[in-house]
């Protein structure tokens, strides 16, 4: 079948659950799910919520056609009665949540999907898919642009995800405070900045290092970076020099003690009076290793791998459960997995110097208000109209005062407690 729809982004035992729904006249009750992670990736202190935008996009455009039905009643998937309740299947309820780059941490009710069994539970594992990877990386991002302490940082891990991981990734990525990426798709469909340099193949290309960067320059300009470590990165720094002067944009190191290269590199460059040349190192950095060069003299990280596989925790480990069937709390209550039931919603309070402190959740009411607390939910589909959302930009941005918010303890690499504790109000207080 050659279906473009969304709609089989999902696992066979939603339509078994639908089906079942449908003959027993259970699928039109009103129900609430919720999203929530139980607890962080461990030696996390904070999740990023990302990926919402995406996935409302996908909610827009889940739809059954003939052929995905087809393909579904051929293999035995569906019966007719269910094939012709999804011919005219669209999403009419309504889906709350906390804004792209919220920070979340356990029990936080990050996306709140409310209307009839029937359309809600078609949405889990799309909602789950889009959401525990976009979360994953952007959380790993924002922990190396938090080490990176204000010098840039590039996402250039597509070759090291699947192609379409890869613009979600750098989506996120982008979301969480990275500079540009070098994934053109994303730079496409997202409007974000790209960037890239060349690989040690082109260098290898020529008959020689100098050639190979006589031919970047000639071509690009002086605005350019030269990768220098193909042979010897002392000597490859003196031929970038010579062949385009110390007016060079930069030069990219991406191997060896990167510590010790940067440091014997700024010392060259400036002995050769290319002081303004930056100096840009890659080569399968992380959060930590970034954090591991803050004092040399680098001045932008290239991360790849690390970052499009969650840097250790590639899902945010996040959980699409009901907690309401016609206004009345339902709760899971077996061993580790007890859910705590009826609709949440969530405030953040602060210290009177803005300082996060707490996150209240309270089921089935609203929480008391004081100064400084900040409602941490809003509208994104009512009635199963997609509504605005803001720009990319500004849920950047957005990630950043939150980050800002929250206590030093919280932007620590090392494993500890959530930054701040959630207090969840259940219905009956």
């Amino acid at each position: 079948m050659t279906s473009s729809s969304p709609a089989l982004l999902t696992d066979h035992y939603e339509l078994t659950m639908l089906a079942a729904a449908l003959a027993d006249g259970s699928a039109h009750r009103h129900c609430v799910f919720e999203v929530f992670a139980r607890r962080l990736p461990t030696g996390r202190r904070y999740g990023v919520v990302a990926g919402t935008g995406r996935l409302i996009d996908l909610i827009r455009d889940f739809r059954f056609d003939a052929d995905t039905i087809g393909h579904l009643r051929d293999r035995g998937v569906v019966a007719d009665d269910t094939a012709r309740w999804l011919a005219d299947y669209r999403f009419t309820g309504d889906i709350d949540g906390y804004a792209e780059g919220e920070l979340f941490f356990p029990n936080s009710p990050i996306l709140t999907v409310s209307g009839t069994f029937a359309e809600c539970v078609l949405l889990e594992t799309l909602v789950l898919s889009v959401l525990n990877h976009d979360c994953a990386i952007a959380a790993a991002a924002a922990r190396a642009v938090t080490a990176a302490r204000g010098r840039a940082v590039i996402e250039m891990g597509s070759r090291r995800t699947h192609e379409e991981a890869a613009v979600a990734a750098a989506r996120a990525a982008y979301l969480a405070g990275f500079t540009a990426t070098s994934n053109l798709a994303a730079g496409a469909r997202h409007a974000i900045p790209t960037a890239g340099t060349s690989a040690h193949a082109f260098t290898l290309l020529h008959d020689d290092e100098r050639a190979a960067f006589a031919s970047q320059v000639a071509t690009l300009g002086h605005d350019t970076t030269l990768l220098v470590d193909t042979y010897s990165i002392s000597q490859g720094i003196r031929n970038a020099i010579e062949v385009a002067g110390p007016e060079l944009r930069a030069i990219r190191i991406d191997s060896g003690d990167l510590s010790v290269l940067a440091q014997q590199s700024r010392e060259l460059l400036d002995s050769l009076g290319a002081t303004e040349t930056k100096i840009v190192v890659s080569g399968d950095l992380d959060e930590y290793a970034i954090a591991a060069l803050a004092a040399e003299p680098v001045d932008m990280y290239g991360a790849g791998t690390a970052v499009v596989t969650g840097s250790g925790a590639p899902t945010a480990g996040l959980v699409y459960k009901l907690v309401e069937v016609e206004g009345r709390p339902v709760v899971k209550r077996s061993e580790n997995k007890a859910t705590v039931g009826g609709r949440k919603v969530a405030i953040r309070r602060h210290k009177p110097t803005g300082t996060a402190t707490e996150e209240i959740v309270v089921s089935q009411g609203v929480p008391d208000r004081v100064n400084g607390d900040r409602a941490l939910q809003r509208s994104f589909v009512a009635a199963g109209e997609p509504l605005d959302r803001p720009p990319l930009a500004q849920s950047r941005e957005h990630l950043r005062r939150c980050l800002i918010s929250i206590p030093w303890e919280g932007l620590k690499l090392s494993a500890g407690d959530p930054a701040i504790p959630v207090t969840i109000v259940p219905a009956d207080q």
